[in-house]
């Protein structure tokens, strides 16, 4: 016999727990002896008539309430419905799903009887994430219960002819199993649950499945399980032609004990008596009743676990591959404990305690409107006449949910006056749809047919129906692109690489399967599209809507030219309406400031319902997508939409059962109305309007120039030529829209300054007061005084400290919260200290940032706005939108300028003036950036993996006149949901207070961009310059990454 212990040890290696093991060990031990698992009908007796729970006399008693834990079986992913989260995700009636019913009927319990009824979920590791999370943000009050959730152990799957344990060189994860809900047992015990519920007072526990709705804590059962002393109690239901198949009840002729016999345990010559219904009366519903304190009698009689029954199944290892190695899965069922205790009994319950969703026939049932919640539970909708209609639904086409769901994109049809409904053929179905008596419904062709509206009884025909024409969706077959896992910021790529056939489709599906999967309804809301107008956008936004329309997207929100800031999305997502066309999520078509032309970059990124970037979870989605993808759906014969004017497009289905919205809308309106509400235009306008005071903003022909117009030029009437570069180009007019000292040539040197931030002879030119500049997409920004550059990170700062000068933290009672990404200079974490602000230090990238505003709105949490964030790399903003704003920091300091001029007759308060005012209080962070772009990135991660390898080492070493008290690689811990964020960039912060940082990039199109960042505090010196208060701590910088020696220089590309 083969021996248990490769098993063992491949468990144990694991972290398998020894009740696992040991349960494990049962069944192989059974296996490997020979023992089929069958169960000979010659060894079993039908079971007798059982007390039936509608016949019973009892009186509910509510106080055993306080020892009763209802616990559900949550590990299932529905897998063999198309689903790859938990099946209790699904939505099943409107817009609730198994589990928020089941919540509600524990929440609804818990009320009505005063109890805290204890509630319990056996997930799996594939369910437990998503389960927790959905109940946290949902309903917290469940969701944060100490011992809410027990995990599901996994077993090896044996090799057919071995009997060792599989092996899978491609993906490990095929090599295990899960272990069939009998684990419910060593779950119990291996979690501890089993001893904590003793030690807490439980004595009963009810258990079913997640997705069985029916099964409900009943009060009646409770009570007549409780006066029977049973030890363990199994609900049946009556067996009728559908449920041949199931799993019967039976008594062991040996000694008269109850059994379950699954179907994997009837031998072939058995079958006939197996489906015999009138013979094997009763199935198991897996609605159970259990005394915890005799099952913790049982588990210790057998020394640590239950002696299940072994169900032996047939695989391959890789469940996708038919050729793969051939395995066997080993599994128990929890109902066939009912053999090991003495006393167990069973009982017939209504068939309202047994509705489960197995198949797509199910789901749709359910959906309609056949059925009725009460009391959160479905019911059979009295109209029906006590029998549901039976559901025949083209098995082929329609075993998958996603298929389901775009046969019903249109709405759940009425099938409370239908007795049978079959379905052959691909159709599409509406809620415009009556189906009465029986109906088959049948369609030869291989085109989705619409099913007629109004009331559809007998055969019905519709192969030669009309289609859909414009709106008809084609499947296409694509190939996989490797390299498609967006940044911080979404995908950038070479614009030869997205034009590569299907490449920009497989992104764009990807994103809308996980999108789709996070609960996001298509039909309802609207879809924003823009971007900053680069070289390419024209074609990916025509691509995005006929993509969308075959997706279920129904209005579209496009920006005017294809122009939309990324600001300006945001914004439109959060403000724009009417409610009912509310944005559900936004394709932002940008690379921000990487080049653009038919030889640069192109981008994309998607924005959620907030406005906020796209969280790693979804971005993570999305990238596991494309690894896998392997076709895209398109309607190729949607119009062309003209996207030079406004307007509204409305295309409609040749068969008349849809129509699509797609709106042009203004590029500029919705966010022009929103920094109106933000700052006093009147104050500003007086400032521009002053004889002494001169502006401009370089908006490097990106998305900013209408911006820019409108407001500078329509609202504060001022001339044109304060705008400078501020016609968008596809190609940024053969410049670098990243708004630094070293792109933003034309803006500096009007300014007078050099590269370095220097000033220069400008041989008497004028030179304005103040200047400014913008990225491509518009959501960074530069600040400039007459030949003085304000850093980013003393642009946070002075912008913090001045916060009340501006109506929108003034009205709301000032500023509360203050953030910056880890990299940028601490100068605004002085402010905070002075001010009593909250202040947080983040990871780079925006989304953090979006966290903490929403900390209160969207997870409860406390409430940090109005807010102000920043970071070096030029971006600064606050909790108006989601996105940095270029615009609004420009804004900021205008209106701060306007605040420090109110009085006219006085000489101008310059920016410099500003500036060093607020270094005299608050001392200088003395602080530089070095950009070494388009380096080799294997060498790069060699440098950072070499420093990253010697922090231990380098923490208490002397470099220069330095000591590096702490040597790490930042790690963030978000203080709203909980997740954390690894290797954020090496830091090295000094005993004195410097700190040198390194970064890679991970926003360039090619190549890898090396950061290293430089701060040194100066409490008093504060009119220094940079480079020269740097100098030294430079040299140190270089010395301790050895840049020369991984990458072969130390000139950087941009210094900043």
């Amino acid at each position: 016999m083969t021996s248990f212990e490769a098993c063992r040890k491949k468990m144990e290696d694991e972290g398998i727990a020894p009740s696992a093991i040991s349960a494990f060990e049962s069944a192989f031990t059974a296996l490997a002896s020979g023992d089929s698992g069958m169960i000979p009908e010659s060894t079993i007796t039908p079971v007798p008539e059982l007390d039936k729970a509608a016949e019973f006399d009892v009186t509910p008693d509510a106080s055993l309430l306080s020892k009763t834990v209802m616990l559900k079986l949550n590990g299932g992913l529905g897998t063999g419905m198309g689903l790859d989260k938990a099946k209790s995700l699904l939505k099943v009636k409107g817009e609730d799903t198994f589990l928020d019913l089941t919540a509600k009927q524990v929440m609804a319990m818990r009320k009505e009887h005063g109890f805290n009824v204890k509630f319990m979920l056996m997930n799996s590791f594939s369910t437990s994430e998503d389960t927790l999370a959905f109940l946290q943000e949902k309903y917290p009050s469940l969701g944060y219960e100490a011992g809410l959730e027990m995990l599901q152990n996994k077993v090896p799957k044996i090799d057919e002819k071995t009997l060792l344990p599989a092996t899978d060189k491609k993906n490990s994860a095929n090599e295990w199993c899960p272990p069939g809900h009998g684990d419910l047992y060593a779950a119990l015990v291996a979690s501890g649950s089993l001893d904590a519920l003793l030690k807490d007072g439980y004595k009963y526990m009810f258990v079913s499945n997640s997705d069985n709705l029916g099964a409900s804590l009943d009060m009646e059962i409770l009570t007549y399980f409780a006066q029977k002393e049973a030890p363990f109690m199994m609900e049946c239901c009556e067996r009728t032609a559908n449920d041949k198949k199931g799993g019967h009840l039976a008594l062991r002729n040996k000694d008269k004990q109850l059994i379950l016999r699954e179907s994997a345990m009837c031998a072939d010559e058995d079958e006939d008596a197996f489906q015999d219904i009138t013979k094997h009366k009763f199935f198991n519903t897996n609605n159970l009743w259990i005394r915890l304190d005799k099952l913790k009698q049982v588990i210790d009689r057998n020394g640590g676990f239950i002696p299940l029954p072994m169900i032996k199944n047939k695989k391959t290892v890789d469940p996708k591959d038919d050729k793969s190695q051939k395995v066997i899965q080993l599994e128990t069922a929890m109902g066939a404990a009912i053999e090991c205790f003495d006393g167990a009994t069973a009982i017939v319950v209504p068939r309202t305690r047994f509705a489960p969703v197995k198949k797509c026939n199910d789901l749709l049932l359910l959906r309609s409107d056949a059925y009725l919640l009460v009391d959160n539970k479905p019911v059979l909708n009295p109209a029906c006449g006590g029998t549901a209609p039976v559901m025949a639904l083209d098995s082929k086409l329609y075993k998958l949910v996603g298929a389901l769901e775009a046969a019903t994109a249109g709405g759940i049809p009425s099938l409370v006056n239908c007795k049978k409904l079959t379905v052959k053929g691909p159709v599409r179905m509406s809620n415009k749809t009556k189906f009465v008596g029986e109906v088959k419904v049948s369609n030869t062709g291989s085109v989705a047919k619409y099913v007629p509206a109004g009331e559809v009884t007998g055969e019905v025909d519709i192969t030669d129906s009309v289609g859909m024409g414009p709106l008809e969706p084609t499947t296409v077959q694509t190939k996989i692109y490797e390299g498609q896992k967006p940044g911080t910021s979404g995908l950038r790529k070479k614009v030869k690489e997205f034009t590569k056939p299907h490449y920009l489709n497989n992104f764009v599906q990807s994103a809308f399967d996980s999108v789709k999967a996070t609960g996001t309804d298509f039909s309802s809301g609207s879809l924003v599209v823009g971007g900053d107008g680069r070289y390419y956008n024209p074609e990916a936004i025509q691509t995005i809507i006929k993509m969308g329309v075959a997706n279920g997207v129904k209005r579209f929100w496009i920006g005017q030219d294809g122009l939309l800031s990324t600001p300006a999305v945001s914004a439109i997502i959060r403000e724009r309406g009417p409610k009912w066309q509310k944005a559900f999520g936004a394709f932002i078509l940008t690379a921000s400031h990487n080049p653009g032309g038919p030889d640069e970059d192109f981008g994309i990124k998607y924005n959620c319902e907030l406005g906020q970037p796209a969280p790693a979870s979804l971005t993570d989605a999305i990238y596991a997508g494309t690894t896998t993808i392997k076709t895209y759906k398109i309607c190729e014969s949607f119009p062309t939409i003209d996207v030079s004017k406004p307007g509204l497009t409305t295309v409609v289905a040749a068969d008349g059962s849809d129509e699509i919205s797609v709106e042009v809308i203004s590029s500029t309106d919705t966010h022009i109305a929103l920094l109106k509400s933000i700052f006093d235009f009147d104050q500003i306008k007086a400032l521009l309007d002053r004889p002494d005071f001169t502006m401009v903003y370089d908006t490097m022909h990106g998305v900013n120039g209408p911006y820019a117009k409108k407001v500078l030029v329509e609202e504060l009437g001022q001339s044109e030529d304060v705008c400078m570069n501020a016609i968008p180009k596809d190609d940024f007019n053969g410049g670098h829209a990243d708004p630094n000292l070293t792109y933003a040539k034309e803006l500096v040197k009007k300014m007078g300054l050099d590269r370095k931030g220097m000033k220069i002879d400008v041989g008497g030119a004028p030179i304005p007061d103040f200047g400014a500049a913008a990225d491509g997409d518009g959501d960074r920004n530069m600040i400039l005084g007459k030949q003085f550059f304000v850093s980013p990170s003393d642009s946070l700062a002075v912008i913090a400290a001045n916060a009340n000068d501006i109506p929108f933290f003034r009205s709301q009672g000032g500023l509360k919260g203050v953030a910056r990404s880890m990299p940028t200079s601490g100068a605004v974490d002085l402010v905070a200290k002075d001010m009593n602000f909250s202040l947080f230090e983040t990871p780079t990238g925006w989304k953090y940032f979006g966290n903490l505003m929403d900390s209160k709105e969207v997870y409860g949490g406390s409430d940090f706005t109005p807010f102000i964030c920043g970071e070096e790399s030029f971006g600064t903003g606050s909790d108006h939108v989601r996105e940095k704003d270029g615009l609004w920091a420009v804004l900021a300091w205008l209106q701060i300028l306007a605040v420090k001029n109110l009085d006219p007759s006085k000489p101008l308060v310059t920016v410099e003036d500003i500036v060093t005012a607020h270094w005299a209080k608050y001392g200088r962070n003395y602080y530089s950036r070095y950009d070494f772009e388009g380096m080799d990135k294997p060498k790069c991660n060699a440098m950072m993996d070499k420093m990253r390898a010697d922090v231990e080492k380098n923490t208490g070493r002397t470099v220069g006149k330095y000591t590096i008290a702490k040597s790490d690689d930042f790690e963030y811990v978000d203080p709203v949901d909980g997740s954390v964020a690894k290797k954020q960039g090496i830091r090295f912060l000094m005993e004195d207070g410097s700190r040198v940082i390194f970064r890679l990039s991970g926003t360039a199109g090619s190549g890898a961009t090396v950061r290293m960042y430089i701060e040194q505090y100066e409490p008093e010196k504060t009119d220094a310059v940079a480079a020269d208060a740097l100098a030294e701590l430079i040299r140190v910088a270089l010395d301790l990454c050895d840049i020369q020696g991984f990458l072969g220089t130390e000139e950087p590309t941009v210094i900043t």
